[in-house]
């Protein structure tokens, strides 16, 4: 999803205006993680094949916005019909709807706190977003990198979140490649 149009095509509401506050490290995120994460597998069972806590908010001493990002995998997250109204009666609000990139979807609390992924089984994005998270708990030198180009891009006035995720995207990348190059050279072993 990179042009603009696409943009308002898959948020829900449309694009909205909101600063980028980092801040430091909250060691209550992975509360906050866990007390979803409880709330979602009452919500949807067994359909929940996976529930990760994934983004800044889950690497201890990283400076994030604070937002708790949860990654679920259910088994064919472009069939709304099975996990929607679960979610939504669970308090959750669809925010994003990405058919044409890994099925996604994004609901998030109404206090804009929590921001659950879904995904289906198998999805190569569920991969990428965990080795990048793991890469970011064990390398300092990969924890600073990212924080120092938040906190720059932080600065700046973006028009919405999107265009800030967009800009970090380079460093997201990097750091993503070389968890998935360590990840290869591990096996291997």
């Amino acid at each position: 999803m990179t042009d603009d149009s696409q943009l308002h095509r898959t948020l829900i509401g449309g694009a909205e205006k909101r600063d980028i506050a980092l801040v430091d490290y909250d060691p209550r995120w992975p509360e906050k993680f866990s007390r979803h994460a409880e709330i979602i597998r009452r919500a949807l069972g067994g359909r929940a094949l996976s529930i990760q806590h994934a983004g800044s908010t889950s690497v201890p001493g990283l400076a994030a916005k604070p937002i708790v990002d949860v990654v679920v995998v259910v088994e064919d997250s472009g069939n709304e019909d099975v996990y929607l109204p679960a979610f939504v009666a669970a308090g959750y609000v669809l925010r994003v709807r990405e058919p044409d990139w890994h099925q996604h979807r994004m609901f998030r609390t109404p206090e804009l706190d929590v921001h659950i992924h879904l995904f289906s089984r198998g999805c190569v994005e569920v991969e990428r977003l965990l080795a990048f998270r793991d890469r970011l708990r064990k390398s300092a030198e990969d924890r600073c990198l990212y924080e120092s180009v938040k906190r720059e891009l932080a600065r700046q006035d973006w028009p919405d979140m999107n265009a800030y995720a967009r800009a970090k995207s380079a460093v997201v990348e990097e750091i993503t490649a070389r968890a998935l190059g360590m990840a290869a050279a591990e096996s291997i072993r």
